[in-house]
């Protein structure tokens, strides 16, 4: 009798090894840990922008408009948060792409303004500014991929057998949305001499 019990203990440990449970919840850390990454660039590029708008004040005062629509964009990226939760809700998502959209927008239009001041696109903390800021941009696609990577491969390992069926009565996870582009993003920029 205890030869069957553990034969059929052994025959349990197996099959449970395979039913992916923790390689599930290892990749579900993998996407938070990937929209973590996220945020600490786009953490970085809000604190970079005071000083931007700082720097091109100084030289442009008279573009109170452009200056203000930074701040105020700035400040709604930075208000609109997504939690690990919200990460498989697309209302929530688009919302804060909306967010982080509206900012590249305004620092398009700094980054024009400052290009009608010959002193200022000359000064050397307003290249080193633009300098960090191009780099965190770059940062921040990078991270994007690599999110939309690790969401790729979560949103098919619960959907794979199988893991579906340690999904469907165990866990009870759900898809996690990709991060899209912008629509504005999706335009072909015109290049007029």
């Amino acid at each position: 009798m205890r030869r069957i019990t553990a034969v059929l203990l052994f025959c349990l440990s197996l099959s449970l090894a395979g039913c992916g449970y923790n390689d599930l919840q290892m990749k579900e850390e993998s996407v938070n840990k990937a929209w973590a990454d996220i945020e600490s660039t786009l953490q970085r590029r809000g604190d970079l922008i005071p000083n931007l708008v700082e720097t091109v004040k100084g030289y442009a005062s008279h573009e109170r408009e452009t200056l203000e629509a930074v701040i105020k964009a700035r400040a709604e990226a930075t208000s609109v948060k997504l939690s690990a939760e919200q990460l498989s809700d697309p209302e929530a998502m688009a919302k804060f792409q909306a967010a982080q959209g509206g900012l590249n927008t305004s620092l398009s239009r700094l980054m024009m303004v400052a290009e009608q001041y010959p002193d200022l696109k000359a000064n050397q903390n307003f290249l080193d500014l633009q300098t960090q800021l191009e780099g965190t941009e770059n940062r921040i696609n990078v991270a994007r991929q690599r999110y939309n990577q690790v969401v790729a491969d979560f949103n098919a390992s619960i959907r794979r057998f199988p893991e579906n069926l340690t999904n469907k009565f165990l866990l009870h996870l759900k898809l996690k949305e990709y991060f899209k582009a912008d629509e504005a993003a999706k335009a072909v920029p015109k290049v007029k001499f």
